[in-house]
Parts: C-alpha cells; structure tokens; sequence
C-alpha cells in the first residue's frame, strides 16, 4: 500500500483563514483609530503602533503559513519538548525579565526592539502536550493518578506565570478544563469549581454585611448554597431522590422553627445553617455506609471541602492577592466605589461603548477615545473603541464573527479522526472563547480587570504571534485528517 498525501492547501480550512484576516484586519484599524493622532505618521509608519501591529500582521503571516508546511506528525512527536522549552522560558522569565508595572513577563530579546512574553507560547504549548497524553493507548482520564497527571500539565505553567506576576495571563489555563470535560473529565469537578467560583463571591461580596442577631450574610449564603447544592447532588442521582425529600422536609421544619424564634429574640442565623450542614453530612455518612454508594460520600466531601474553603477565603483575599487584585475585585461587585482609580478604566470603558450609541459616532470620531480617557484603549480595552464608533451594531459583528469562529473550530474538532487533533481542536477554541469572555466581561464592568487580550484585535506581537501559532497549528492539523496509507 503507498501513502496518499493530499496538498495541504487543497484540504486547509480557507474560511477559517478567511475569519482569521479578517479580525486580524479589523483589529489593526481598530488600533489605528485608537491610537490616532492628528499630526501624527501615516499608518504605514513603523513609528507609530499601527505601523508597528502591521509588521507583526506581516510576520504572523509567515508564521501561520509556515506552519503548514511542516509535516503534521512532528507536533505531536515534538509536543513534550515544545512544552519542556516554554516550561524553561517561563522560568528564566522569572528571573531575567525586568519589571514592567508591577510585573516580570517580558524577556527583552533587542532592547527596545524587540521583547517576547512566553506567557503567550505556553497556552499552543500546553495544549499540545495535553493532546498528547490523552491520546495515549487506553488513557483514562478519570483514573486518579492520570487526573493528577493532566492537572499537574495544566497547573505547572500556571504557577510559574503567577510568579512572574501576571494573573490574567494565567488565569487562562482555566479554559483548558472545558476540553477535559469533553474528553471525559467527571462532571463534578466543573461543578465543585462552579460552586467555589459562588461561595467566593458571595463571601467577599456580602462578607461585610450583617444582619440583626449578628448574622454574618456572606457566611450565611454560602452555607445556604451549600445545602442546596447538596440536595441537587443527591436528587440528580436516581437512588438518592426518596433521601433528598426527607433532607428538604428537616431542612423546612428547622427552617420554619429557627425563623419563628428570630422574629422575637434575633440571633446568629449560622449556628443554624452551620448545624444543618453537620447533620446532613452526618446524614450522608450513614447512608454511605449502608448503600455503599459513592454518590453520598462525595456530597459529604463536597459539603466538607465547601465549609474549609469558605473560611479560608479571607485569608487568601488578605494575604494572598496583592492590593490592586483585592481593589479590582471589590469594585466588579461594587463592594467599593472607586471611580477615579480602580474603576477609572472600567468607567471610562463605559462611557466610551455607551456613547456609541445603535450605530456609533464613525471612523476616527470616537472623542473618548481620541482625547485618551480610557486607558490602554489599544491593548486591553480596544473593544470601548470598537462600541464607541462603531455602536452596538459594529460590536455585534465583531461578536458574531468571534462567535462563528469559536463555532468553525468544534466543528472542525468534532471532524477529527485522532484524539490528538481533536483535543487541540477544542483546546484552540476554548482558550479563544477564554479571552473573549473574560477581556469582554472586563470592558463592560461584569468581570474583575485581569488584563488578557482580546485575540486578534489588542496590539502587540507577542499575542498575535501566539494566537497564530495556536490556530494554524490545529489547521494543519485538520488539513492532515485524511492522510491515510
């Protein structure tokens, strides 16, 4: 049998490429309109930033194309020592990189030339080397020791980017547990993080406030939370319904006797809520022991692990985060008011958007923009420059075809014939879907300011060069699917 090998530019996804263009485009006019200036250069001027984002389009270019020349098998052959050379820039970068606002995440390649953030290159990195052991012969992803495994891959370049200071930048490795849920990863986990996500808020969120009896509110909604995911837990599996219904009607008489008491002597409400908790796990442990049905003992875990959590959160929100961590989060819910520092950015990024009204004030009009209001209006907050001249309907669009895109890559993920392409298809997509939702949430006042780009769009070549990277891998990829003997 001879090896059938078809054109890679015969078989390569040419819509995705042409989205590509057409955000990588639209965001260079986007930097141009927001970093123009009436007396300033051309926009071809290596000078400006403009000039400097179209050398990086150019380069980006080549890359991307290059990057489908070169045979399919070597990414995955070369994954673990693509991803060991990332693991060793992430740790020189702690160390070499000069501080820049507060953070060590640029090495300086030609001083004032030319500086890379390796940050970037961890995530097509990361993803590769987890595409490459779960398509290992028989890995099973829900066996511990792989679990522990896959999320030392995934944690390791975490931590070293926090080291260096860059919260965002690291935060986005969080996308790559979306691909291990499609690949199998239990349920829970996602539903154990989505809950640690609520309790965190709810406890910074209301952790000042009290009630009459002394009752601390943030203390008391998580506990609440936590019985209430408690019973969704046992009443999603089949056998545990009959149990649920007998917790509700204890919850309900505890409930309606403790509230009946606090309408005549006010007291602290926890030691109740806390108390149910107590019997509930408690509750859960017998009937474990006499079902022997892991169900219950996992809500017991869950409950028990959700109590430690809840009063360690003020610990790492004193301790843990820095100041301007700690001030970001509290004016994203609104816990402080702090426009002319804080929530500057936020504010200005508001009133920039809601400026632009339906249609926008048009190319080059945007006047908060122009007179420099909102600050880094061409990196990570471009998309205010997007609302404010183009409107709503203009940040539609670029929403639409973002969306399109993120589309277009499960599609093409779902079309893989290997869990290789596969796993990457959906890591590409997720870390994209990541930075959208996050950089977006941002601009608009929804999510705490952690500085990540917005793909495509924000300035600078180091995130260009990485997102580039990141997709025309996954296209040569697909375009490869079927190679066969």
């Amino acid at each position: 049998m001879s090896y059938r090998k078809i054109s890679i530019w015969n078989t390569v996804d040419w819509w995705t490429i042409a989205l590509y263009l057409i955000l990588v485009i639209g965001g260079w006019f986007s930097i141009y309109t927001s970093t123009y200036d009436f007396d300033q250069p051309g926009m071809f001027d290596l000078s400006t930033r403009t000039g400097m984002q179209l050398l990086w389009i150019g380069s980006s270019l080549l890359i991307g194309f290059s990057l489908l020349l070169i045979e399919k098998d070597w990414y995955e052959l070369f994954s673990v020592w693509i991803y060991a050379l990332v693991i060793l820039l992430l740790i020189a970068t702690i160390f070499l990189a000069p501080e820049i606002k507060g953070s060590r995440s640029w090495l300086v390649i030609v001083p004032g030339v030319l500086q890379v953030q390796p940050a970037e290159f961890a995530k097509f990195a990361t993803a590769l080397v987890l595409a490459r052991v779960l398509s290992l012969y028989k890995f099973d992803i829900t066996h511990w020791k792989r679990t522990l495994l896959i999320f030392g891959i995934i944690i390791l370049p975490m931590i070293l980017i926090l080291l260096q200071k860059e919260t965002g930048s690291a935060l986005v490795f969080l996308a790559f547990f979306l691909v291990l849920y499609r690949e199998g990863m239990p349920g829970a986990i996602l539903f154990s993080g989505f809950a640690a996500i609520l309790f965190f808020v709810l406890a910074i969120r209301f952790g000042e406030d009290v009630w009459a009896g002394n009752t601390p509110v943030g203390i008391f909604l998580v506990l609440i939370s936590i019985l209430i995911f408690m019973l969704i837990i046992l009443y999603n599996y089949r056998k545990g319904r009959h149990h649920a219904k007998y917790i509700v009607i204890g919850l309900l008489v505890v409930g309606a006797i403790s509230g009946g008491i606090y309408s005549f002597f006010p007291f602290n409400l926890c030691w109740v809520a806390g108390g149910a908790v107590v019997l509930v796990v408690l509750y859960l442990l017998y009937l474990f022991l006499n079902y022997r049905a892991s169900t219950y003992l996992w809500a017991a875990v869950f409950a028990l692990a959700s109590v430690v959590f809840l009063y360690s959160v003020d610990y790492v929100f004193d301790e843990v985060l820095e100041p301007h961590q700690r001030i970001r989060i509290q004016v994203t819910l609104g816990t402080i008011d702090d426009p002319s520092d804080a929530g500057y950015n936020v504010n200005q990024s508001k009133i920039a958007i809601g400026s632009g009204g339906l249609t926008g004030k048009g190319f080059l009009n945007g006047t908060q923009t122009k007179l420099k209001y909102v600050p880094e209006q061409d990196t990570d907050f471009i998309f205010c420059t997007i609302g404010e001249e183009k409107g709503f309907v203009g940040a539609s669009v670029v929403l639409l075809l973002f969306l399109i895109l993120i589309l277009r890559l499960i599609y093409l993920a779902e079309r893989q014939r290997s869990t290789f392409n596969r796993v990457y298809g959906y890591s590409v997509a997720s870390i994209i879907f990541f930075h959208l939702t996050v950089n977006i949430g941002m601009v608009i006042g929804i999510t705490p300011v952690i500085g990540i780009p917005l793909p495509f769009f924000s300035y600078g070549g180091s995130s260009l060069w990485a997102f580039t990277i990141l997709l025309f891998i996954f296209l040569r990829l697909d375009g490869a699917r079927n190679d066969r003997l």
